[in-house]
């Protein structure tokens, strides 16, 4: 017998031990076999268990080694319907959570150990000490699949418990080589890893090679959907956790490479893969008459379906069922179903294809941010992956203008977003990570606009870049506009505060970024880039933070050095209405727009050494924003609220650009020899505010930590440097200068702080923790 902590007599033990909540969460399938069958049946009326407990025993019984299964099949199929009704019950029911919603039947079956039954029936064969090993039916598989899915889908702890056995989890891959059991076995893993505290090890997975290479492209199309955890960093969650003082101290304890970065690696030695996701990702799809309506009635139904491989079943039913209209009597009730089988799967191919290529350029996105990134650059530019897409463009990708009201998502958050919104923002992150700082950028164009980019260093008397020059004209865009004008057209047909701005603009930024180059500057400005900028942040009323801030980074990569651009702006804003409403929109969040800010510093810098240059001399005397900025209590009025708004506890890598673009300020300054006029400045204004030492005690703690983040970090010191045009020594001789000890020193930022009001810890010199 079990024992039980409440008190009663040896006469109603059998009755208590079917009611008692102490007994509940240790009962077994051995547990049932202790129970007299009598009282068995009359608590299962009492309590509606609908015989579940009855039916586990049966199904025990029935699955020993070597036993018939036809009638475990038999008893399967009658909990399965049972199980079902309640996952269809929870995915239609406005997706309420399990903790919300009550599922009685999964609860008994879980209750009574039908999730561990199930585990140990898929398992079976491979425990068996025999050499020739019993192979199950693979209907009964997909069967005991699809009840411990619907298990999972109602019941998250029944997740979470399938999550924690590795073995498990391991085993169901290697179902996934019988094409009959795939489906199933994809949706259960897709589950389960989406809980699964520990990410899996792809390399743990027997013989993942020969079980990627032996998939057709709709199996590893849906398989993307599981490499998409396996591959991503996971989610911190905790704001505290995105802090740069958090993210270093945890690579500290951890320098090797991560989980997400081995699945990487493991990957990228799969012979073919990366030539596969290309073709998936740039594969056509035939749109047959009947389907244009399609993409708008799926935002309705997509609330429910919300997984592409429920969908791959529901594509496979309709087909079947087509199939079996079409050999049944023509009679006008069989006609109307046959024509409505033929339209779904014709409509369903379109989002079909749509939701993998999500999955797809997710999987190709992630990797392009690896620390392999220029491996996989060179493999997407040898298989041609940005003039596929640049085909697909008008036909899939952006066939027609959709509303997206939705909120800007994050890299790794999860989106309930239509499947069309979803494959846009994908598409475009996807060329953001592309273009960044990378040389492949220039495959975003066509060979007429390379050409455009060659007239335009030849017109300005310049050296063409050397990225441009060395670019494959095999590899890039065909037709008569590339991938980057494409996106140009769309962009600016876009309503200004819509959510498909912000990614469209921060792919086009990300053209831009690295060392500047003045006719990528010139290609955009033809195309009135600048004047839609402008329009969007002065006159469009757009309130979006996120938007705003794109349209901010962008503007400034396009403006920086570049007098002609500042000529344009010139032009556009004609009117001090306008300028005070593009300089509010500045003020208004100077976290969002300080990027903006530095490079309209580091362009005035330079100007002013180009005097000589008549043209740079007019617009220098004319431009409305250069004038204001050159006034140094305007720098001033920056620097203070830069230096004010942050501090080591919360910088994180949205905001740490705030810390760059004051020191910035600073380095100019001190080229000029006024670093100590505006120290003694920031001092004045600590005093005038009735906080002495708070501004600058920041700054120097502020500084500290930008030694140890940056000396450490290769390629964000790089960024630093390609994007300012300051070498990155003299970024790192400027911080040293600041943080001297030496209180004599007109630079050190120590001797603008009256020792009362100095820091402890840089009064003794002391290291942050």
């Amino acid at each position: 017998m079990i024992n039980c902590q409440c008190s009663f007599d040896t006469v109603t033990y059998w009755i208590h031990f079917l009611s008692c909540p102490c007994i509940f969460p240790v009962l077994t399938i051995n547990s049932l076999f202790q129970l007299p069958e009598a009282l068995l049946q009359e608590r299962d009326k009492q309590a509606k268990w609908h015989s579940i407990p009855k039916l586990l025993q049966e199904l025990h019984e029935s699955s020993h080694p070597n036993s018939d299964l036809s009638y475990t099949h038999s008893v399967l199929k009658e909990l399965s319907s049972l199980l079902s009704m309640e996952a269809m019950s929870f995915v239609t029911e406005d997706r309420k959570s399990a903790q919300e919603s009550t599922f009685p039947i999964t609860y008994t079956f879980d209750l009574f150990g039908g999730v561990d039954l199930l585990v140990e029936i898929l398992m079976r064969p491979t425990l068996t000490m025999q050499k020739k090993k019993p192979k199950m039916n693979d209907d009964l598989v997909n069967d005991c699949l699809s009840v411990l899915y619907n298990c999972c889908i109602c019941k998250e702890g029944v997740t979470k418990s399938l999550a924690a056995r590795d073995y498990f989890v391991l085993f169901l891959f290697t179902l996934m080589t019988n094409k009959k059991t795939f489906l199933q076995t994809a949706t259960l893993i897709e589950d389960i890893l989406g809980v699964k505290k520990a990410m899996i090890q792809l390399e743990g997975i027997a013989n993942l090679s020969g079980l990627v290479q032996s998939f057709d492209q709709q199996q590893l199309a849906n398989f993307c959907r599981i490499l998409s955890v396996t591959v991503s960093e996971p989610d911190l969650g905790n704001d505290e956790k995105h802090t740069l003082l958090a993210k270093n101290a945890q690579q500290k304890q951890d320098s090797s490479l991560s989980c997400a970065e081995d699945n990487q690696v493991t990957l990228l030695n799969i012979p073919g893969f990366i030539e596969r996701l290309c073709k998936l990702a740039t594969r056509k799809v035939s749109e047959a008459t009947g389907a244009s309506n399609f993409l708008q009635e799926v935002e309705d139904w997509y609330t429910w379906l919300d997984n592409a491989l429920v969908l791959d079943a529901l594509m496979q039913m309709a087909m079947e069922q087509a199939e079996h209209t079409s050999t049944e009597s023509s009679d006008e009730s069989s006609l109307a179903t046959s024509t409505l089988m033929h339209r779904l799967p014709q409509s369903m191919k379109i989002v079909h294809e749509i939701m993998y290529k999500v999955e797809v350029l997710y999987v190709l996105c992630v990797l392009l941010m690896g620390s392999h990134r220029n491996q996989v650059h060179k493999m997407l530019a040898e298989f041609r992956l940005i003039p596929g897409l640049n085909n697909l463009f008008d036909k899939l990708i952006w066939r027609k203008y959709t509303l997206s009201n939705h909120v800007v998502h994050g890299q790794n958050e999860n989106c309930d977003c239509s499947p069309e919104i979803s494959f846009k923002i994908q598409f475009l992150r996807l060329l953001q990570s592309f273009s960044d700082h990378h040389e492949n950028k220039y495959l975003l164009l066509n060979s007429q606009e390379l050409n455009e980019l060659s007239a335009i260093s030849l017109k300005a008397n310049i050296p063409e870049v050397e990225a441009l020059v060395n670019t494959d004209r095999s590899l890039v865009c065909d037709g008569k506009k590339g991938l980057l004008t494409r996106l140009l057209t769309v962009m600016k047909k876009e309503p200004p505060d819509s959510s498909f701005r912000f990614w469209q603009a921060r792919a086009v930024e990300s053209f831009l970024r690295g060392a500047t180059s003045y006719a990528d500057q010139m290609f955009l400005l033809k195309r009135g880039l600048l004047e839609n900028m402008l329009f969007c942040i002065i006159d469009s009323g757009c309130k979006s933070k996120d938007v705003l801030q794109s349209y901010f980074d962008l503007l400034g990569e396009l403006m920086k050095f570049n007098i002609d651009a500042f000529k344009r702006f010139n032009i556009y804003v004609s009117t001090d209405n306008k300028f005070q409403t593009f300089m509010s929109q500045i003020n208004s969040s100077l976290i969002d727009s300080n990027m903006l800010v530095r490079c309209i510093i580091l362009s005035l810098d330079r100007f002013e050494t180009q005097t000589e240059d008549r043209k740079v001399v007019e617009v220098l005397s004319e431009c409305c924003l250069l004038s204001y900025l050159a006034k140094v209590e305007n720098r001033l009025s920056f620097l203070f609220r830069l230096v004010n708004i942050i501090n080591v506890q919360t910088l994180t890598q949205e905001n740490v650009s705030c810390l760059n673009t004051s020191l910035v300020v600073l380095m100019l300054a001190r080229r000029r020899g006024k670093l100590p006029f505006y120290l003694k400045a920031l001092r004045g204004k600590e005093h005038a505010e009735k906080y002495p030492g708070c501004l600058l005690n920041n700054f120097h703690n502020l500084l500290r930590f930008w030694q140890r983040h940056y000396l450490n970090r290769d390629k964000d010191s790089t960024c630093l440097e390609n994007s300012s045009c300051i070498p990155f020594s003299y970024w790192n001789e400027t911080v040293s200068v600041l943080l001297r000890s030496d209180r004599t020193s007109l630079c050190a930022i120590a001797s603008y702080i009256d020792e009362p009001f100095m820091d402890m810890d840089l009064l003794d010199s002391h290291p942050l923790p």
